[in-house]
């Protein structure tokens, strides 16, 4: 039969339905109901922890379960821990999930949910509990997949190569040919590695007869590494004393391998190691800056990319540096609108001919999208035979490709128990199409015609439905079953293949589905293969010899990294800049309880200049500045602290909470007091721990030009002459400046006074001409990284020298108000002059 393995060997039955629950649950209740009532009188019987904690768990009838045999009893790798968790109180553990939930959210971590009205972002479903697998068959699951990936790694080898499986047979032609993944630009390319494969991922299940199969292979851009490694640190921080006494394998030195093992991929010394990500709005771009922040790598988007002789360049603001190694996180058919999608405009234009020209490492090679397609995994077997002389140690599921007569036959007898879905789709078991056939019948109910077969057969692939093993999950103080899956992850070192010694389970959001998947309702826990003896401490900083160092390149920041964090000082300092003014202006309306005052017009009107309107307590301009700071800041993740995050999405957090029940007056004054804090909070944090390099260069400009520009444009409103009374007081309340006015002048407010201290003194931070210092000491370093001394001062530099120059020989009576004006807009002009000189 085309295609089929084992065709006539009984199918496993269609999922562990509601009927097989049911009855174990009632079991589970009869014997609770039947136990005998304790006699007036006697002693109360010894309490049992662990039959408590296993009192509602009810493995599903013909469907092996991985915390217990076929007899009932608790598997040996999970006695200890059941034991531990058993004697725990129960406020312990349910303050044990409370901690590794709260971790996840302190570090941000979220997966993109897609629904049919939104593309938000949700926390990572954090099941508690992880599952346990003895190291033994773990070694056993490794082994079998280390086989797979090497054979996954000589189909690659033979359809961008010489094309034996299709001339033998072994393939059908129009599986390759027809194949939107195959990508002819790449026949006849070969890797610069000598390897096609350097990362993949492979979804794995338990079938009935307790047998590993494969359920799907991920190669095009696997994704998990992140999530498993953050999964981890949720799971010790829930468990820490359970995982030290528990004998678990570490995960550090799997991802200090593969470091290791890309940085001498490199081509040259000064070449970098990049991670090419689709950007924020993908649905894994957490995992995408994590891994990039965790191991040191460049985190870049196409539109930072480009092809230079052959080369690929990074845009810098040092300039151009070269790129011999690219992680990609995007889909190959995006990579490159001249030869792939000519309508990409997240990809660079040239890159395959960066990787034809053999200077260019790229993980995984295009065109290994091919080997994740559905119809593929029918042939699969039979390949394996041809190459290797024997079958699989870990199979994947029965699989039928429909493109011949024998095999329609048999798929339209069996369509009770089988998934029919398109043939070239990716091979994922819970993700169908819209026209998808499951237990013969449509995803809407709808009955199905088994006449397609013969009409679009080649087009369709039919899989066994999927009976997956359940696990242990939490659930109110009790463990339940669920089915689960797991995904592991491998990467090529100069060892060969390295399997992480564990990764992440999937697990099913009830027992009625073997439907695992996250944007369905599934959860994700921690999978620990346990050993007989502790494991060694390991962490990724230890020691290699086999890997050549990457030396500091401080001018290799991204121009697109550099604007966004440009972006994030100017937004957080403007926010700021808005709650000081809002507060000032709700102050004056709680002690004269009315807005027709002079002052109060005057602060409305300048408001609403700056796109807020003042009587609302936390206006939509207020807010989108925070917005677009939290937007700012997204983008750049991968180099940004967690604290730092979680300082902002605080603030956001808290202005939403507060924003529907605020008064205006003294009620709005009190909640923008705390916003101020926390937003002062935010920045001190950032700019006083982020390393002093490139980065934090760009976003300490975009502050102090923001607050250039805002404060001389407060003090050409409010030291007007002509304002209303009490408008020094505002400006020098915006300026944070109350109690240094007090302190350096006895004296009142006057115009000289607060133009002396906000314009023009050098020593209060807030002051204009302070903000002209700081740029000009940033500009400094920023151009002893690209040392031209043949060339004049940019003009970013003549602009702030020009304006330094004239505060710092100023007295404030020589400055008339229109100059104000004057200084505020040269103030504005920096940001295009800096973006000309460093960002374009």
């Amino acid at each position: 039969m085309t295609g089929a393995e084992n065709p006539d060997k009984d199918l496993p039955p269609e999922e562990a339905g509601s009927q097989s629950q049911s009855q174990g649950q009632s079991e589970g209740q009869s014997q609770a109901q039947t136990q005998e009532p304790v006699p007036e009188g006697a002693a109360e019987p010894a309490r049992d922890p662990l039959a408590e904690l296993l009192s509602g768990y009810a493995p599903f009838e013909g469907v092996p379960d991985e915390l217990m045999d076929d007899q009932g009893n608790v598997r040996p790798v999970w006695k200890d821990f059941l034991d531990r968790l058993a004697a725990a109180p129960d406020e312990e553990i349910d303050l044990a999930c409370a901690r590794g939930s709260q971790y996840l959210r302190d570090a941000g971590v979220f997966f993109r949910h897609y629904g049919p009205d939104s593309h938000e972002e949700r926390d990572w479903p954090l099941s508690h509990l992880p599952l346990l697998i003895d190291e033994a068959e773990w070694q056993q699951i490794a082994a079998g997949l280390v086989e797979r990936a090497d054979l996954l790694e000589q189909v690659m080898a033979d359809v961008y190569g010489p094309g034996q499986l299709v001339e033998g047979g072994l393939l059908p032609p129009e599986l390759i040919a027809g194949n939107p993944e195959w990508l002819r630009p790449m026949v006849g390319v070969p890797p610069r590695s000598g390897h096609y494969l350097h990362m993949l991922a492979f979804d794995i299940g338990r079938g009935p007869e307790g047998q590993w199969w494969v359920l799907g292979d991920r190669a095009q851009a696997p994704s998990g590494a992140g999530f498993a490694l953050e999964t981890r640190m949720a799971t010790a921080r829930s468990f820490p004393a359970l995982m030290a006494e528990t004998n678990v394998a570490r995960l550090a030195g799997f991802f200090r391998g593969f470091r290791d093992a890309l940085l001498a991929l490199r081509a040259e010394e000064d070449s970098r190691v990049a991670i090419l990500t689709p950007g924020p709005m993908n649905d894994t771009y957490f995992e995408h800056a994590y891994i990039a922040r965790y191991l040191g790598f460049l985190l870049v988007q196409g539109e930072d990319l480009v092809v230079r002789d052959g080369r690929l360049m990074v845009h810098t603001v040092g300039g151009l540096r070269p790129i011999s190694v690219l992680w990609r996180r995007l889909d190959a058919e995006w990579l490159d609108p001249l030869e792939l999608r000519e309508d990409s405009q997240i990809g660079t234009a040239g890159l395959l001919s960066a990787l034809r020209s053999g200077g260019l490492t790229m993980v995984n090679a295009p065109g290994s999208g091919v080997l994740e397609t559905r119809a593929l995994m029918a042939f699969i077997p039979a390949i394996a035979r041809h190459f290797l002389g024997r079958d699989l140690a870990l199979p994947n599921i029965a699989t039928w490709w429909c493109g011949s007569e024998e095999a329609q036959d048999y798929v339209r007898e069996n369509a009770g128990r089988m998934t029919i879905d398109r043939a070239l789709s990716t091979s994922l078991p819970f993700d169908h199409s819209p026209d998808a056939v499951i237990g013969g019948k449509h995803l809407d109910g709808s009955a199905w015609d088994p006449d397609v077969l013969a009409r679009e057969g080649g087009r369709l692939a039919a899989q066994q439905i999927v009976s997956l093993s359940t696990a242990p999950a939490l659930s109110e103080r009790k463990l339940v079953a669920r089915p689960a899956s797991l995904r592991v992850i491998l990467t090529r070192t100069s060892q060969g293949w390295q399997v992480m010694p564990g990764g992440f389970a999937r697990i099913g959001q009830s027992g009625t589905s073997a439907d695992v998947s996250m944007q369905r309702g599934g959860s994700v826990c921690d999978v620990w293969v346990v050993g007989q003896q502790q494991a060694p401490d390991d962490t990724l900083l230890a020691a290699t010899t086999d890997a050549r160092p990457s030396l500091p390149q401080l001018a290799a920041l991204p121009t697109r990294a550099a604007d966004n964090l440009f972006w994030l000082g100017r937004y957080s300092d403007r926010v700021e800049q808005k709650i000081r003014l809002q507060r000032a202006y709700h102050l004056r309306m709680a002690e004269y309880g009315r807005a027709d005052m002079p002052l109060i017009e005057m602060l409305a009107g300048y408001l609403d200049s700056m796109g807020v309107e003042a009587a609302k307590p936390l206006p939509e301009g207020l807010m989108a500045d925070l917005e677009a700071a939290m937007g700012s800041a997204g983008r750049v993740r991968d180099r940004f602290s967690t604290d730092g995050w979680n300082a902002l999405t605080d603030l956001k957090r808290t202005a939403d909470k507060l924003a529907p029940r605020l008064k205006p007056g003294d009620d709005a004054a009190r909640a923008l007091s705390v916003l101020l804090r926390k937003i002062s909070g935010f920045s001190g944090l950032v700019h006083e721990n982020m390393y002093h390099a490139t980065g934090w260069r760009f976003l300490s400009l975009g502050r102090a030009i923001e607050r250039a520009w805002t404060t001389s444009g407060v003090l050409a409103a409010f030291s007007d002459p002509a304002a209303p009374v009490g408008a020094y007081e505002i400006a020098i309340e915006a300026g944070d400046a109350v109690m240094t006015h007090r302190m350096r002048f006895s004296a009142t407010f006057t115009r000289e006074t607060v133009l002396d201290l906000l314009l023009l003194d050098e020593n209060y931070p807030r002051s204009v001409l302070a903000q002209l210092d700081d740029i000009l000491t940033h500009l400094d370093w920023l151009e002893k990284l690209t040392a031209d001394f043949s060339r004049k001062p940019s003009p970013i530099r003549r602009a702030v020298m020009k304006l330094q120059t004239e505060l710092a020989t100023a007295r404030p009576e020589e400055i008339p108000p229109e100059r104000l004006v004057q200084i505020a807009a040269a103030c504005a002009d920096l940001s295009g002059l800096l973006a000309e000189t460093y960002l374009r």
